[in-house]
This record gives C-alpha cells, structure tokens and sequence, in this order.
C-alpha cells in the first residue's frame, strides 16, 4: 500500500515537473518574442513612417534596413497589439537592444523625434523647394504649389517676387510629417520673432523695411560671401549709392537676372539684359531678394558702416575682398587693377 502511495507521489511529481517546464519554455518563448532585446544597430535607426503605411510596410521597412534579430516575432507582436490600427506617421528612432514591446509602444504613441531642417545659400524657390522637400516627408512639388499660391503671402503684404524674405536662413525643429502649410506658417512665426522691437526700430533708422533689408542683404552677401567682415561695409556703399539716387550697379543682380550663377565675368553686353533684377538698368533695390541672406548679413545691413565710398570693385584674386573708392577716378584704378588680375588667372 505504502509503495503504491510512493508511485502516485512520483508520478505526480514528475507531471508536475513537467507542466513546470513547458510553462518556464512557453513563459521563455513569449518572453524572446515581447521584451527580449530585438534591435541590434551600432547607430540609432530612424524609422519613417508615412501617412499612407500600414503594418506589413513597416515591416518591410525593418527587415530592410537588417537591424531586427527576429522580424517574425515582431510582426506577431504588432499584429497582436493591433498596431496597424494605431500607427501613426512620423519620424521614430529605434535604439539598439529595444525588445518589440518597445518598438510597438513607441509607434503606438505617436511619441516622434523631431528633425533638424536647416536652408541657407539658396537662390531660387525650386531650389528652396527642394532643399526642404529633402528633409521632410511633404515633397518639392508641394512646396512649389503652395510658393504659386499667393493669397497666403500677399495676406501678409508679400507679393510673387519678395516671399522668399519670409524665411530666415537657420536650423530648425520640426516633426518629420509637418506638411507644406504648416511649415509656411512655422516660419512666419519664427520671422515674427527674428524681427523683434531692436531690428524694426532699426529698420525705421535706416529708411528700409524689413523685406527691403533683406533684398539688400542678399546682394551683400552674393557681392561677399567669404570676407564676411566687410559685409556692413558693403551695405554701407549701396545704401549711400540709394540715398544719393543713384543705380546701384551690382553685379550679383546682373548674374541673376541672366540666371547664370557661376559666371566669373561680367561684360558689357550682360548690362544690357532686360530684366528688373538689373540694378544697371533700374535704380533702386529688385523686386526680391537674389540670395537666401545668413543672418549676420542682415545684421550687417541694419548696422551699415557709415563711410563715404561709393564705389566698390572685387579685387578679383579668389579672396573675396574688395577695393572701395569714393571718386570715380579712384574706382576706375580699382577696376583696371581688377581686370588686370582676372586676365592673369585667365578667367573670361
């Protein structure tokens, strides 16, 4: 009776045993699939997630990019959490050693890290739309639409040609999936605050208003943009050439009046194109500005050197700098020793 007694015992213990085990391998299954580490990338990994993606895309995308240990595990994970329900677009970055339980809760909230878009050095708004089309989900052509609809711009007393000084060149952060609209509106604000009460009063100072500094700004810096300490010296020869209603008779305008912005040479035959960029033919500042300005630039202008040069000539050698005269005679030593130099280089 007693060795019966014993024999139940050991069964029972052994089931027991056994139930124990399949538990612990099951519990160790489930546990590889949901908060076992699953990311293994030496960098972060952003994950961009558009408007129109669904689960298995997203999963495409992870299997791609190879930095899943197991993306079966996770996609059973995320189908079980219903995250094709839940996802929201945006930018997110995985970090190495995030279990599918981290990655699913992330997505799921919505939780996205922003991105650094920064524009600067930019001419044209195709190439505005561009530069910003790169950096966010909403495309170039979006950009270019919304540029072409002006009711926005001329609500803020912009026209066609000087929108452009609405964006102050800069880094900023903004959420991956910020669509074409929002972005105008961000960088109104941000120009909002850029023209605080110290540059408008010295807007009021100086004659100009904030549009007409910036196109003035743009031109110094096409005129100078490596010696950039002469910069408010060079604002300083335009502004006394406007006072004095005089043309300002500025080569970069020329240059992108022809839309040839790599010419080395201006000729007297380029003077001669019709256009109101050409401030050797119209007197007084273009319509819009011909270069995206850096803000030490605008600053230049708003704080111009107070000189009495009006004339200004490249020297031609590659650095940037300028000669300055206050005589035209003095100006025309300049531009010989100028011509002289480029001739030496042998740029035509």
């Amino acid at each position: 009776m007693a060795n019966g007694k014993y024999k139940t015992w050991r069964i029972f213990l052994i089931v027991f045993l056994l139930a124990i085990g399949i538990v612990g391998v099951l519990g160790y299954s489930k546990y590889k699939k949901v908060v076992a580490p699953n990311v293994t990338t030496a960098e972060n990994f952003s994950l961009y997630i558009t408007a129109n993606a669904d689960l298995e895309s997203v999963t495409e995308q992870l299997k791609k990019a190879n930095i899943l240990k197991d993306e079966t595990s996770f996609y059973w994970w995320a189908t079980k959490k219903d995250l094709y329900k839940n996802l929201h677009p945006g930018r997110y970055v995985l970090k190495n050693g995030m279990s599918n339980r981290e990655i699913v809760n992330l997505l799921m909230s919505g939780r996205q890290t922003p991105v650094n878009v920064t524009f600067n050095n930019i001419r044209i708004k195709k190439d505005f739309a561009g530069r910003i089309g790169a950096q966010i989900e909403a495309d170039s052509i979006d950009f270019i639409t919304y540029f072409d609809t002006t009711s926005y711009f001329k609500s803020l007393g912009l026209t066609k040609d000087n929108f452009m000084t609405l964006f102050i060149p800069n880094t900023y952060e903004l959420y991956w999936n910020t669509s074409a609209e929002s972005f105008i509106k961000r960088m109104q604000k941000e120009h909002e605050t850029f023209w605080n009460s110290a540059r408008l009063n010295k807007t009021k100072e100086i004659g100009l208003t904030p549009e007409e500094v910036y196109i003035l700004a743009s031109i110094v810096y096409s005129e100078n943009d490596r010696a950039s300490d002469e910069a408010s010296r060079i604002a300083g020869v335009y502004m006394n050439r406007l006072h004095k209603g005089m043309k300002l008779e500025a080569d970069p305008t020329v240059k992108f009046a022809i839309g040839d912005f790599a010419k080395k040479r201006i000729y007297f035959a380029d003077l001669e194109i019709e256009s109101p960029y050409n401030t050797y033919k119209y007197a007084g500042l273009p319509p819009g500005p011909i270069h995206m300005p850096p803000i030490k630039y605008i600053d230049a202008v708003l704080n111009y050197e107070k000189n009495d040069y009006i004339f200004l000539c490249g020297r031609g050698d590659g650095s940037g700098r300028h000669y300055f005269a206050e005589t035209l005679s003095e100006h025309n030593k300049n531009r010989a020793m100028y011509i002289q130099t480029l001739n030496k280089l042998g740029i035509r």
